[in-house]
């Protein structure tokens, strides 16, 4: 049976990913100096402002405006023509602290207030919801193939702007890739879309011709392209206006892009400006770090787990695996690997991923799982060992 998927990424200069970027960029920099702080912070950009708000408790002083302007100069918008400048924007900040009533169920878990739990460190979750973790062994990366080249195609549209290579690019662009499936293997790429942000001096041809050849050629096998394979590059055919000028950004608005492409499921929850007692982060964090060892260990060829929670509770309320058929084993005897080998309490998961600490700007842009470039600790296969002791067993 044949079938298309069809997954999108953007670059870190698109208005959306700059306020994550500032959002996360804001967390770590309290993280530095303060791991217990509380974040949840909200960027809005648009010409020529940028709007910080949001609840913050820290015993640190960090400065905001300057992380802000530092942000979006690395992102590439230093010049008034691109529509953003990082000297001269406005930011505007309006800060309050955490919900005392939120924070009350999140210093002790209600198993921990009701003396069913003595761990001094048995916090609640930040919040109720519930997050999805998925991998699958089609790619190195424990990817789907649609999102991991589309993540692979906006890095390299930055690349050869930063380096550059194509010096009339400027900071905004979007990519997206359509994969052809059969019997659920990936066999060839079916289309590529390319939007990217650039100079108006440049001509449409020129455009297209460079970026089959240095983005697209770089980064796709050419085994997975053929004469039926469709190119769309800049499709409207201009460009110019990008970034904040050309459409507002908000925190949270790439959520799909941050995670599977819309192959896995997703809870609704987003990432970027939160600490990691906001489950909406480490747990989906935790459910990525669970299903990426199941997969490695050969639990199954494509595994996705839902684990849900309770605002002010520490354990999840619900735990769930979907192995799509693929499984070894049963997918309720999957669950019980998983409750005997993680710990899926906020409190081990921070401990275990080793949470508290700036390392979230780096995933701020072009996803939070399947990275190979940097090292994050919810893509070790640390457990690969203990769930095959476990396989034995079943």
């Amino acid at each position: 049976m044949k079938r298309l998927f069809t997954s999108e990424s953007v670059t870190e200069g698109h208005p959306d990913k700059i306020c994550d970027q500032i959002s996360d960029a804001i967390l770590d920099a309290i993280l530095e100096k303060d791991p217990y702080g509380r974040v949840a912070c909200e960027t809005t950009v648009t010409t020529g402002i940028v709007n910080i708000i949001g609840e913050i408790t820290t015993n640190s002083y960090v400065d905001i405006p300057k992380i802000v302007r530092e942000t979006v100069k690395d992102i590439g918008y230093t010049r008034a023509k691109y529509g953003f400048d990082s000297e001269t924007c406005a930011v505007i900040t309006a800060i309050d602290e955490q919900s005392a009533d939120i924070a009350a169920g999140v210093n002790q878990a209600l198993e921990a207030r009701r003396g069913e739990d003595d761990n001094i460190d048995a916090i609640g979750a930040g919040d109720q919801g519930m997050m999805f973790g998925f991998a699958t062994n089609e790619t190195a990366e424990y990817l789907p193939t649609p999102i991991a080249f589309a993540h692979k195609l906006a890095r390299r549209l930055a690349e050869v702007r930063k380096e550059g290579i194509l010096e009339y690019l400027r900071p905004d662009g979007k990519t997206q890739v359509t994969v052809e499936y059969e019997d659920n293997k990936p066999v060839r790429i079916d289309a590529i879309v390319v939007s990217t942000q650039h100079g108006p001096e440049v001509a449409q041809e020129q455009i297209e011709k460079d970026i089959k050849e240095h983005v697209i050629k770089a980064v796709i096998p050419i085994e997975l392209l053929d004469d039926k394979t469709k190119y769309y590059i800049n499709p409207t055919g201009r460009f110019v206006i990008g970034g904040p000028q050309g459409d507002a950004g908000l925190t949270g608005r790439k959520i799909i892009v941050d995670t599977y492409g819309g192959y896995g499921r997703h809870g609704g929850g987003a990432f970027s400006g939160k600490d990691p007692t906001k489950v909406d982060r480490s747990g989906a964090y935790a459910a990525r770090w669970v299903a990426k060892n199941l997969v490695a260990a050969g639990v199954a060829d494509k595994l996705e787990i839902e684990l849900a929670y309770a605002i002010g509770v520490a354990s999840p309320v619900s735990i769930e695996v979907d192995t799509f058929g693929t499984g070894k084993i049963a997918d309720d005897k999957i669950v019980e690997i998983v409750q005997k080998v993680f710990d899926l309490r906020p409190a081990a998961i921070i401990r275990d991923l080793d949470l508290r600490r700036p390392i979230y700007k780096q995933v701020a842009a072009y996803g939070h799982f399947g990275r190979t470039d940097i090292d994050v600790p919810w893509e070790q296969l640390n457990k690969v060992e203990e769930i095959n002791q476990y396989l034995l067993e079943k």
